[in-house]
């Protein structure tokens, strides 16, 4: 057997920036083949160049992921390692997004982890080994104005993972939970824009208007950890021979969970509002 076909496999969801990419690169200098999948192929040019084997794929569409993951197992038998990085953050009051805005918002970052596990854990069963790390985020124990879409899908995935662990532990197989703070990368700036145009003219203008200004403002003074700082994270977690159930880390994810779990509600509530102005 040759030293490629002795290498585990990994395969990374959402790796055409940030967090996804600098996983991917940690993954390749760790040793493992690497599939790298996203919709935007060619924002993985320079992952092809290190000697990651790229993937066009939408975590939403079912033959794109099967056909994905037909070529990995046809490559090399399946996937050891699945990464669910892949999602976005919907954010707007309740009352001026839609349903349909919602249901997209769970079917990438809920259903598009569901669709890709369910396509890896065969493989994982039979070999009886095998890791799938989940990014949730802070987001999944704590809460924001404006994120009630964003903030539900990954409180859901907080649970769903879970439940997950119990399952496939017979199985020989980890579910480990990444929860990531503010990390410096696209999803700031993907998420203002929409979410201060979507609120023109609605009652909810200022409030969103004042959200963007202090997100914005805790961007611009170095309020975020690197994206390196979780692919490291996950490196050590499938290093360790019994790794824990989650991972904190990244600026403020730790003192907000530990505010809102040891002080309540109601003081959660006002250190949130604080930076609202």
């Amino acid at each position: 057997m040759s030293n490629s076909q002795q290498k585990k496999v990994a395969l990374v969801t959402g790796a055409s920036a940030g967090m996804g990419k600098e996983i991917a690169k940690q993954l390749l200098a760790d040793g493992y083949v690497v599939y790298t999948a996203a919709r935007r192929v060619e924002k993985m040019a320079d992952l092809a160049a290190e000697g990651a084997i790229t993937l066009k794929m939408d975590v939403t569409n079912d033959d794109e992921v099967s056909a994905g993951i037909a070529q990995i197992e046809k490559d090399y038998g399946g996937v050891d390692v699945l990464v669910n990085n892949a999602g976005f953050g919907l954010y707007g009051a309740v009352e001026d997004i839609t349903i349909e805005e919602a249901k997209y918002q769970f079917e990438v970052n809920l259903f598009g982890v569901a669709r890709m596990t369910q396509a890896v854990l065969p493989y994982m069963r039979g070999k009886k080994a095998g890791s799938i790390v989940n990014i949730t985020s802070m987001g999944g124990k704590i809460y924001t104005p404006l994120g009630a879409w964003y903030h539900a899908t990954k409180h859901a995935l907080e649970g769903w993972s879970d439940c997950l662990r119990l399952e496939v532990s017979q199985f020989g197989i980890d579910v480990i939970i990444i929860e990531p703070g503010i990390i410096l990368t696209e999803f700031g700036a993907v998420l203002l824009d929409p979410m201060v145009k979507r609120s023109q003219g609605s009652p909810y203008e200022k409030f969103a208007q004042a959200i963007a200004n202090a997100t914005k403002e805790s961007y611009e003074k170095g309020g975020g950890s690197p994206p390196s700082l979780i692919a490291k994270t996950i490196s050590r977690a499938l290093k360790a021979s019994k790794p824990k159930t989650r991972y904190v880390a990244g600026k403020f994810a730790k003192p907000l969970i530990f505010i809102r779990k040891y002080f309540g509600d109601r003081i959660y509530d006002k250190a949130v509002m604080s930076q609202v102005k």
